[in-house]
């Protein structure tokens, strides 16, 4: 679905991915983790083409997408919830979802996207009306969620979904992401620093260090490696 074939970014004369590979297939849940500074934003950027890569190509569903810009990769359903939710905090919450779906014309097919947004998270129904930015981190975290499945995306990526929430919502925020891959049907793209809990939902995992992918398999695979298990969960 997704193929990422040696891509090097960078900001200026600022070298920030070397050579770096990735696949997905449909229907997948691919991880991507490394420590803060790995690169990892800068490749989901560089895949929503808010960034072009100096070498390499990007393609998605055998179109090379690498010089496409950022309108055109998201109506092909390329979607991305960027770190830091980015919402529009002086708009309601309904304003907010409706912004998700400006490429639809369809008022039906907007509707329905209402109402299965409503049902995986019904607190953004409750507060519909209310101003985003009045929200709390964790609704806001599933506004920005809500808002990239407004979008009605065939690869969802979420960069940083878990980051400067209280430990009790991290673990909803990952079955969220499970059930928008397993039940809803739509491949998703995860970037994460917490490494246990992304190995444990995902299919693959790949391992990103001073921009370049240093490991990939299966998410148990990468829970049962010895550097991992090292560098990443302290074991």
């Amino acid at each position: 679905m997704l193929k990422v074939d040696s891509i090097d970014v960078a900001y200026g004369d600022v070298q920030v991915l070397h050579e770096v590979s990735l696949d997905i297939q449909e229907g997948e849940l691919v991880a991507v983790i490394g420590a803060n500074g790995a690169g990892k934003t800068t490749l989901l950027k560089t895949i929503s083409s808010l960034l072009r890569p100096i070498k390499g190509s990007i393609s998605f569903e055998d179109e090379t997408i690498s010089s496409m810009n950022p309108d055109r990769i998201v109506a092909r359903g390329i979607v991305q919830v960027p770190e830091g939710r980015l919402l529009f905090p002086d708009m309601s919450v309904r304003e907010n979802l409706e912004m998700g779906a400006y490429l639809e014309k369809d008022k039906n097919t907007v509707n329905e996207r209402f109402d299965s947004v409503y049902e995986l998270f019904p607190v953004l129904k409750e507060r519909s009306t209310q101003m985003a930015g009045t929200l709390s981190g964790g609704e806001q975290q599933m506004l920005a969620v809500g808002r990239g499945l407004m979008a009605g995306p065939k690869l969802f990526m979420f960069d940083e979904p878990s980051l400067g929430l209280a430990p009790m919502l991290v673990q909803s925020i990952f079955d969220r992401v499970q059930h928008i891959n397993k039940t809803l049907g739509v491949t998703v793209l995860l970037v994460e620093q917490n490494v246990r809990q992304s190995c444990e939902i995902s299919d693959r995992a790949f391992v990103l260090e001073n921009g370049r992918m240093v490991l990939h398999g299966t998410g148990l695979e990468m829970l049962e490696n010895d550097h991992v298990r090292e560098a990443y969960l302290g074991l």
